[in-house]
């Protein structure tokens, strides 16, 4: 499931209308639309924050699903790939 699709699917669960997810997170729905549609790319990481904390989901899965890291784990990305490594060596 892509980003978009994840937030989409979630906001409707809680059954929280686009506009009024949008002034939650203090951005124009019709860019949030574009990105719940997959038009446009996932947005900053201060919008995925927000919508992590309105619709209850963990933040470091929604970054997963944005295909990038969470800020704190790019500060020290060189642990990150060398814990990451040693555990695929592990799982071989």
């Amino acid at each position: 499931m892509s980003f978009g699709s994840v937030i989409r699917k979630r906001r409707l669960e809680l059954d929280i209308g686009l506009n009024d997810f949008c002034e939650r997170i203090d951005i124009s729905p019709a860019y949030w639309s574009r990105i719940e549609r997959n038009i446009e790319k996932p947005p900053r990481d201060e919008l995925i924050e927000r919508a992590a904390a309105v619709l209850g989901l963990r933040l470091d899965e929604l970054f997963i699903e944005a295909a990038r890291l969470p800020p704190d784990m790019r500060r020290d990305i060189g642990h990150v790939v060398r814990a990451y490594r040693r555990m695929r060596a592990v799982h071989r």
